[in-house]
């Protein structure tokens, strides 16, 4: 989706850094650089830091020494010790496995409250902590356990602060942008490593190993009924290239798979198969880099938000997602998004207040109509969720055509199949970058 010219650039960037970068291995071992572990907000996963781990590893760390500590959110009050108890024995791994007395922590949103609270709660828990970053999150009188803090603020209240931490503000960023956006990821690499990072571009190698978890939304607990087949795509259309997988096994326990090694230039399907059950299709750009973030964010046939979409044989449905809130009433500084030639984000649907960043599209009625007039109550009900009545004809072997007008300038564009929504889920990811 990327254009040619951005492309031409990152390429260039690839062969400096191929020059310049700290080598991610060293004798076998990885090199010296302090793992990071990154706790999402409500309704979050991996999939909120993916970028930026990207872009970590595009200037010298390696994947292993990056990490996403995902939990259920909506059930964050009951579960805060089991919490505590699983980084406690994540951030002893990493240390153990890097040779590093201390990590960096990340975190957002409803995650700055979980983990300024594991912070307090123990000096012996602070202890192993050298750096952490609060994104568009608490307050706070003082630096949690005393750690040394960034702490990140987007649009809204701009005295919001952690009284004797670093305090920057980024009032054109959304909630969801703190998190994924170059200006954050250039503060939180000099905080953490004491100068500028090479590059805040991801930059492209070769090949890409790719691995993640396949979830339930959203809980993040694993998907455990269901295997999981990776398709290399046609880039015009979509379709598959073969009727073999390149890549095909069970998911189980909490949903993990990969490594799979893939081409990082080319557009890969990943489907998520349940037998007497509709197929979850998912949909990428380009991976460029490897990936220990990647989540598919399905639910159980019958439950969640998609037990709320209408099927049938005659339309597709789509669920469309970024980490960065899609702005549709901010006019020429807003985003765009055409479905079939249609722009169906207005200000009804996707105000910037909403903080949307999943939209659910489809037939709602069954009536072969599409009315943007009102968005869909009981998406829009949903934390950084709405819902539209998008008519999107199902027919043989045709397409949906998406293309993106992002609202930092540029264009991007993607053809998917129009499976039937009878038997086919289907979700679209676009990046935030």
């Amino acid at each position: 989706m990327r254009s040619r010219f951005r492309g031409l650039v990152s390429l260039v960037v690839a062969l400096v850094l191929v020059l310049t970068a700290t080598p991610a291995l060293a004798g076998g071992k990885p090199a010296a650089f302090r793992p990071v572990v990154f706790v999402h907000g409500s309704a979050g996963s991996a999939s909120q830091f993916e970028s930026q781990a990207r872009r970590l590893t595009s200037n010298g760390y390696p994947v292993e020494v990056i990490e996403a500590h995902e939990y259920d959110s909506p059930n964050v009050a009951t579960l805060l010790p089991a919490i505590f108890a699983g980084l406690d024995q994540r951030v002893d791994r990493l240390r153990a496995q890097t040779g590093q007395d201390q990590v960096d922590i990340v975190a957002h949103s409803l995650g700055t409250f979980v983990v300024q609270s594991y912070l307090a709660s123990s000096p012996a828990r602070a202890q192993k902590v050298a750096h952490y970053v609060n994104l568009d999150g608490r307050t706070a009188a003082a630096p949690p356990g005393a750690v040394e803090t960034l702490a990140v603020w987007g649009e809204g209240d701009q005295t919001r602060a952690i009284t004797g931490a670093t305090n920057v503000y980024f009032p054109d960023q959304s909630h969801t942008q703190t998190v994924s956006s170059e200006e954050s990821f250039r503060e939180m690499f000099r905080f953490f490593r004491g100068r500028s990072p090479h590059t805040s571009r991801i930059v492209p190698s070769r090949h890409a190993e790719i691995s993640g978890r396949a979830v339930l939304f959203p809980s993040n607990a694993g998907v455990t009924d269901a295997t999981l087949e990776v398709y290399r795509v046609s880039p015009l259309s979509g379709r598959r290239l073969s009727t073999r997988p390149v890549h095909r096994a069970a998911l189980t326990g909490d949903g993990a798979f990969g490594p799979v090694k893939l081409d990082s230039t080319a557009r890969y399907e990943f489907a998520v198969v349940r037998p007497g059950a509709a197929t979850h299709h998912f949909y990428f750009q380009p991976f460029l880099r490897d990936s220990a973030f990647v989540r598919l964010l399905t639910s159980r046939p019958g439950e969640g938000l998609g037990a709320l979409v209408e099927t049938s044989d005659r339309h597709t449905a789509l669920t469309i997602q970024r980490q960065q809130e899609w702005w549709g009433d901010q006019g020429a500084a807003g985003d765009r998004l055409w479905v079939n030639g249609r722009d169906i984000l207005n200000a009804a649907n996707a105000p910037r207040v909403k903080r949307v960043i999943g939209i659910f599209a489809f037939d709602a009625g069954l009536d072969g109509r599409t009315d943007l007039t009102a968005p869909l109550p009981a998406f829009f009900a949903q934390t950084f969720i709405t819902g539209m009545d998008v008519f999107i004809p199902a027919a043989r072997r045709g397409l949906v055509s998406i293309t993106v007008g992002q609202r930092e300038g540029g264009y991007e564009s993607v053809n998917v199949p129009n499976w039937p929504s009878d038997q086919h889920r289907i979700t679209v990811n676009v990046n935030d970058y």
